[in-house]
């Protein structure tokens, strides 16, 4: 089990590093094309979103790694679940295709949720 664990938190680490850092480096009209989404929210929205994904994907790795703190890697994955569920609700309220957008969110939902059940 705790192989598994790593390895799903392996994933979601390097996914929301990735997003994360996109919504930070790129201006809101950039990301507009690709996910129009972001028409909804501000700059500064859109960078606290993707601070909260790159700290989220750190917390996944980092308290587990060092040893110090080993029980907030659970918070971690539990708070990239909800923030997923406040993903998937923004795409419902825009009436966006569920696909591949609203389930990619369920996809990475179920497994930051499989991180926190194993973790607490």
């Amino acid at each position: 089990m705790n192989t598994a664990l790593w390895i799903v938190q392996g994933i979601l680490a390097m996914m929301f590093l990735m997003a994360g850092m996109m919504k930070i480096k790129q201006t809101k009209e950039e990301m507009a094309e690709k996910m129009p989404w972001v028409e909804d929210f501000s700059q500064g929205q859109i960078r606290g979103i993707g601070i909260v994904e790159v700290m989220g994907a750190l917390g996944l790795i980092l308290p587990m790694v060092t040893g110090i703190m080993p029980s907030l890697t659970a918070y971690a994955a539990l708070g990239l679940a909800l923030t997923m569920v406040g993903a998937f609700l923004t795409h419902v309220r825009r009436k966006d295709p569920m696909v591949p957008m609203g389930m990619m969110n369920v996809m990475l939902f179920a497994m930051a949720a499989f991180v926190a059940y194993g973790r607490f």
